[in-house]
């Protein structure tokens, strides 16, 4: 029997995966290429500098392809996923006007500007990739949210000439919208000859990479979250309904058409804070690691579990490395500081406080949907640590899961292929298959209790006392 493979792509804020599969979801290769730092040309503009987001793609294509150990003609498709509420401004031959705007990039949350006489189309990083992988104008409809001019009940370009305005996107300039698990179009001879991939392969719709990580992790019930542990930290429940008036979640396309996630408020720059003060503690850090064989964040999790008890002695850390944008004062902090606190203190403190606010936040979500969670769903990097793992068990109070497939978003990718090439009839059935749980760690009672009254007594009341302080501080300092 031919065995049959396919390519799942993931590119978020800080590299591009390149991921192939066999049909049981098992990964067969990989390849991974670092993004370039982004750059600040000025106050408020982030960029993915010169063509980051394709080169990257390309040389993780071709790492992914050169350990392949099988036929390239057993490959059958490829689905594409890239990082949401990026923009792209592109000409009229498809290429860049000027570098991809970051989703940190304070422009992607106005009204398009038009800057650039060049200018022809507007697009998210799906449709750029898309693009340069296919050569057609087309993009997966469950890639737009933000500033788009897009009826999110119908799934394609609002009718409504005012939304437009209110955009200001004229219509031609915005690419077909198709919906996730239909194909987009066929890698090119050019795309085939810089990446590796084989020319011809269909090319398919996933959605925004959050979804299809949900889609990836296995997450098509009511009753279990997804905390998705990236850049941008969130958490989500499966959901049919497009609610437009809630306060405490939002809604947002899944990777199945017609299907919704519902997403709590999240941190922003979440995981990036543990590169941060990994990068803090530098050459020392890293060359401990290195003679005992670990990563730097393998010791560094070894020594907060060894010693560090719930709570970090007291040592506490508040999450807002990048404010919002209604409240740009807010810094993030660590209070709470004596002579017992040492590196594996502020380790630990960081995790709590990423467990402790989700908590709070997703605990607020389902609140307003009226609904009870059963299990929790942990991936992306963060989620190999056992500790971070324990820290969210114990902080939720309920079972948490981790699949074998932890960074979830290209093997969602790949179940979105599959459905789509017809080797699944549904995507409950291609979840059967692909999904396929780890382990999964369970609450310890007596933290659980600690956590419960800590963060409802102290943890979440901080910024109560803090937030005055620093708006009356902004004034002092030119941000």
């Amino acid at each position: 029997m031919r065995n049959k493979y396919v390519i799942g792509i993931d590119e978020g804020s800080q590299s591009a995966k390149i991921v192939i599969f066999d049909l049981e979801g098992n990964v067969v290769s990989e390849g991974t290429e670092a993004l370039r730092p982004v750059s600040m040309p000025e106050p408020g503009h982030v960029e993915h500098p010169d063509d980051d987001l394709w080169d990257a793609i390309v040389e993780a294509s071709q790492k992914a392809l050169t350990n392949f150990p099988g036929n390239k003609s057993d490959i059958i498709g490829i689905g594409l996923c890239t990082i949401r509420f990026c923009r792209c401004v592109l000409k009229e031959d498809g290429t860049l006007v000027s570098p991809a705007m970051s989703w940190m990039d304070k422009r992607v949350s106005k009204p398009y500007e038009p800057t650039h006489p060049e200018a022809a189309y507007v697009t998210t990083s799906s449709g750029y990739i898309t693009h340069r992988l296919t050569g057609e104008f087309r993009d997966t409809a469950a890639n737009y949210q933000g500033m788009w001019p897009i009826d999110t009940e119908m799934w394609d370009w609002s009718e409504d000439e005012e939304v437009f305005d209110n955009y200001n996107i004229p219509r031609e300039r915005l690419f077909t919208l198709q919906n996730p698990g239909t194909v987009l179009g066929h890698v090119t001879g050019t795309a085939a000859e810089q990446t590796g991939l084989p020319a011809g392969l269909p090319v398919v719709a996933t959605a925004n990479d959050k979804a299809v990580e949900a889609l990836g992790a296995g997450i098509l019930s009511g009753d279990t979250a997804l905390i998705s542990l990236g850049t941008y930290i969130a958490g989500m429940v499966h959901g049919r309904e497009n609610p437009q008036e809630s306060t405490y979640f939002w809604s947002n396309f899944a990777a199945i058409p017609g299907e919704y996630l519902h997403e709590s408020n999240g941190i922003r720059r979440g995981m990036w804070t543990v590169s941060w003060f990994k990068e803090m503690f530098g050459d020392e850090l890293n060359k401990q690691a290195q003679a005992r064989a670990l990563s730097s964040e393998d010791l560094l999790n070894e020594e907060a579990a060894d010693t560090v008890p719930a709570g970090s002695d007291g040592l506490m850390t508040v999450l807002d490395w990048l404010p919002p944008a209604d409240a740009p004062y807010k810094k993030g902090m660590m209070i709470g500081f004596d002579g017992r606190h040492t590196r594996a203190h502020i380790y630990h403190s960081i995790l709590e406080a990423i467990a402790l606010t989700m908590k709070s936040n997703v605990e607020a979500m389902c609140e307003e949907k009226d609904m009870e969670l059963k299990n929790l769903v942990i991936s992306g990097g963060g989620s190999n640590g056992d500790l971070m793992m324990q820290l969210f068990a114990d902080a939720f109070g309920l079972p948490a899961k981790r699949n074998t497939v932890n960074g979830a978003a290209s093997l969602g990718a790949a179940i979105n292929t599959v459905v789509a090439l017809g080797e699944y009839d549904s995507y409950e059935e291609a979840t059967r298959h692909m999904v396929k749980v780890r382990d999964t760690f369970t609450p310890d009672p007596d933290k659980q209790a600690f956590y419960n009254r800590f963060n409802d007594e102290v943890y979440q009341q901080i910024t109560t006392y803090t937030d005055g302080l620093l708006q009356k501080a902004s004034a002092f300092f030119n941000d």
